[in-house]
C-alpha cells in the first residue's frame, strides 16, 4: 500500500474529476440535438466526440506554441469540429445552444462530503486547465468550496501534461513536488504529475485502462468516498 505520509496538497483536477461532465451537458446537447431533427448521433456518442477532440485540441495547443488559447476556446474549437463531422451547420447560433452547458456544470454528488473528511489533514487545491475567470465562478458557484488555492494552467501557458503544470504548481504552493498528490479522472493527468514528482490517484469512475507507462498512479478508486478512505 502506498505511503502518503509526506503528502501536504491535494491538487484535484475539475473537468470531469471533481465536475461531471457528461453528467451535466448531455442533457442540454440533447436539448440542441433536437433542434436538428435530422441528424443520426445521441447525446452520448455527441459528448464523447466533442471530449475526444477537445483534447487533440488542447495537446495542438500546447505543442504548436502559438500562444495558450484557453480551455473554453478549445472547448469551443473542438464543438465547431464535432459539429460539421455529424452535418450540422457550426453557426454561431448553434454554437452558442450547445455551449450553454458549460455554465451549469455541477459536480459528482459524493465529492463535497469526502473533501470535509480529506480537509482535516491536507491541502486541497485546484489545478485545473480552465481559465482563471471561468474557474472562479465554477469553484465559488457550481462546485460551492472553499479551497485553498485554484490554480489555472493559464500561470504557465501550457495545459496538461506539460511538466510546467505541476512543477510550477508546486511552486506556488511553496512545496517540493513529492509532497503534492494529482487527484484526477484523467489517466494522462496522473501519468504527466507522476512524471514530475507527484504521487497520484486515479478516480476512475468508469474502469477504463490506464497508459501503458511506468508512471503508474499510488492509488486508484472508484469514487471520492474511496478516495477519502486511501487517503486518511
Amino acid at each position: 500500500m502506498a505511503n502518503f505520509a509526506e503528502t501536504k496538497a491535494l491538487t484535484f483536477d475539475l473537468f470531469g474529476t471533481i465536475l461531471d461532465l457528461g453528467g451535466s451537458l448531455t442533457p442540454f446537447i440533447s436539448e440542441s440535438l433536437d433542434a436538428h431533427a435530422a441528424v443520426d448521433v445521441s447525446a452520448d456518442e455527441f459528448w464523447a466526440q466533442w471530449r475526444y477532440r477537445q483534447r487533440i485540441e488542447q495537446y495542438q495547443d500546447t505543442i504548436t506554441m502559438l500562444g495558450h488559447s484557453g480551455y473554453l476556446e478549445t472547448v469551443r474549437r473542438a464543438l465547431h469540429y464535432t459539429l460539421r463531422r455529424n452535418g450540422i451547420d457550426a453557426a454561431s447560433d448553434t454554437v452558442q445552444a450547445f455551449m450553454r452547458g458549460w455554465q451549469q456544470l455541477s459536480p459528482f454528488p459524493e465529492v463535497l462530503a469526502a473533501l470535509s473528511r480529506l480537509q482535516a489533514r491536507y491541502q486541497l487545491v485546484v489545478l485545473s486547465n480552465g481559465d482563471p475567470s471561468f474557474l472562479e465562478y465554477l469553484v465559488t458557484e457550481r462546485v460551492v468550496w472553499d479551497f485553498d488555492d485554484v490554480i489555472s494552467v493559464t500561470s504557465v501557458g501550457a495545459f496538461k501534461p506539460h511538466p510546467a503544470v505541476y512543477r510550477g504548481a508546486a511552486g506556488k504552493l511553496g512545496l517540493e513536488v513529492n509532497e503534492c498528490l494529482m487527484v484526477s479522472a484523467n489517466s494522462f493527468d496522473i501519468m504527466g504529475a507522476r512524471a514530475c514528482g507527484y504521487k497520484g490517484a486515479f478516480v476512475n469512475r468508469y474502469e477504463l485502462p490506464y497508459e501503458d507507462t511506468s508512471y503508474q498512479p499510488d492509488v486508484t478508486v472508484l469514487d471520492f468516498t474511496a478516495l477519502a478512505e486511501a487517503l486518511l
